[in-house]
């Protein structure tokens, strides 16, 4: 699976906590992007001035934080939520490359 730091692959990764029950909000503000679970809402937080690839990359970093039932995924979502564990799997296994 190769990452693709576009629109429609950004779009794709919002589906993916919205089918999860989170809802992804584009924010401005001077913060660093997260997610909180306040009285049982689910919200991801990012910052709105972001370039798509930082919203990807930060989207990508809070998919691997959190815990959650994904068999209840649509099944293009499922195979895109499945290819991005097994490509951070693979990063994890790789040793880093000598300078």
């Amino acid at each position: 699976m190769k990452i693709r730091f576009t629109p429609a692959f950004l779009s794709n990764l919002e589906k993916v906590f919205s089918q999860a029950g989170y809802v992804v909000r584009y924010e401005k503000g001077n913060f660093q992007s997260g997610y909180c679970i306040l009285n049982q809402k689910k919200v991801v937080v990012v910052n709105k001035y972001y370039t798509t690839e930082g919203k990807v990359n930060c989207l990508l970093e809070i998919l691997h934080h959190v815990s959650w039932d994904f068999s209840e995924l649509q099944e293009a979502e499922k195979k895109l939520y499945t290819g991005l564990m097994k490509l951070k799997a693979s990063q994890e296994t790789t040793p880093p490359e000598e300078s």
